[in-house]
């Protein structure tokens, strides 16, 4: 896999944001494609690749659930005002992301911000990526290392260059893409790719990378993004009604 390197923090592009209303949905301007992707497993049972199933039509605006309780997911249907959700944010000023755990391999820096974990699961093939930076002095390794940094969705993990301290980013569609795992009926969050803007219910825009992921079950303690509780706390109401 070659290596893409790209700034930690991206630019802002062409009017496209991604706005978090107060207890109500993602409201998303900008034409930002939106996609729906399916986890799959390799032949031994592990994460490995992603599969596009639904790229829906470009819409200049529309919204977005993230209370869990549409008839309509993806998008909102208003049932957020009925079910009276509290869609409270939680991130905060996202201090979290000063102060990563951090694994020094031989060619490789790992840095593991464990709050923002969605429960992907690309991380644990061959040893996992924690094993595999401290021994990506071997080419196999490291490049394992690299494929599953890149493919967590949330940011967690981010590798650097131990030589030349650059971030090992994947070159991504600026998108927004729905992520569901079958083999374990997860519907996960919404990824966020490319360095789209996301501004809090009032006005103050959150940090901006490449990679991360915003809660679409209304569970998650971290609002507006994802912390795994789609699958810490079992599946929301319903099934997707988005095919």
């Amino acid at each position: 896999m070659a290596e893409k390197h790209s700034p930690a923090t991206p630019p802002d592009h062409d009017g496209m944001k991604i706005i978090v209303s107060k207890n109500g949905p993602y409201l998303i301007s900008g034409g930002i494609p939106l996609i729906k992707m399916e986890i799959c497993n390799d032949d031994e049972g592990y994460c490995r690749t992603w599969k596009e199933v639904i790229r829906y039509p470009v819409r200049e605006s529309y919204a977005l659930c993230r209370c869990g309780h549409s008839k309509n997911k993806p998008f909102c249907d208003g049932s957020h005002a009925s079910e009276q959700f509290d869609g409270t944010e939680c991130a905060g000023k996202e201090s979290y992301l000063r102060d990563p755990k951090t694994i020094h391999g031989p060619t490789l820096v790992l840095e593991d911000v464990e709050t923002l974990c969605v429960h992907a699961r690309f991380c644990m093939r061959a040893g996992g990526i924690w094993n595999l930076t401290k021994q990506s002095d071997i080419p196999e390794a490291r490049e394992t290392a690299i494929e599953e940094g890149c493919a967590c969705p949330s940011g967690r993990l981010v590798l650097r260059d131990r030589k030349t301290g650059k971030v090992i980013e994947p070159g991504l569609e600026r998108s927004i893409v729905v992520i569901e795992y079958p083999p374990k009926k997860e519907h996960g969050p919404l990824w966020v790719r490319g360095g789209i803007p996301v501004l809090s219910a009032e006005g103050k825009q959150y940090t901006a990378r490449n990679r991360l992921t915003l809660c679409r079950c209304g569970k998650s303690d971290n609002k507006p993004f994802c912390d795994g509780s789609h699958v810490e706390r079992g599946p929301g109401p319903g099934s997707p009604s988005d095919d």
